[in-house]
């Protein structure tokens, strides 16, 4: 993971945002509306660009292999990150 993407993720998660999955159309739009039925705040993040990854069939840490983004090469821009966290105004039964 790049240093700005590293940071940019570690800003997410200090203002309470969980990171979920990777999607696109339709299932993008599925999934925020399905979260936001179900109490989440939703928040985008774009897919980053010019990741590398040698291979991600040797890689140990489970942490590295879900960063590797070379599937996604040259479609970046059709991809988006979820992230939620608990909708604050939000009332409990």
């Amino acid at each position: 993971m790049g240093i700005e993407n590293k940071s940019r993720t570690e800003q997410l998660e200090k203002e309470g945002w969980v990171r979920q999955f990777v999607a696109n159309e339709p299932r993008l739009s599925e999934a925020v509306d399905l979260y936001r039925e179900s109490g989440f705040d939703v928040h985008l993040e774009p897919l980053a660009k010019g990741q590398e990854c040698e291979t991600c069939a040797g890689m140990e840490d489970p942490k590295e292999k879900e960063e590797c983004r070379v599937c996604f090469e040259g479609f970046e821009d059709q991809y988006k990150i979820i992230y939620t966290r608990p909708r604050k105004d939000s009332h409990s039964p």
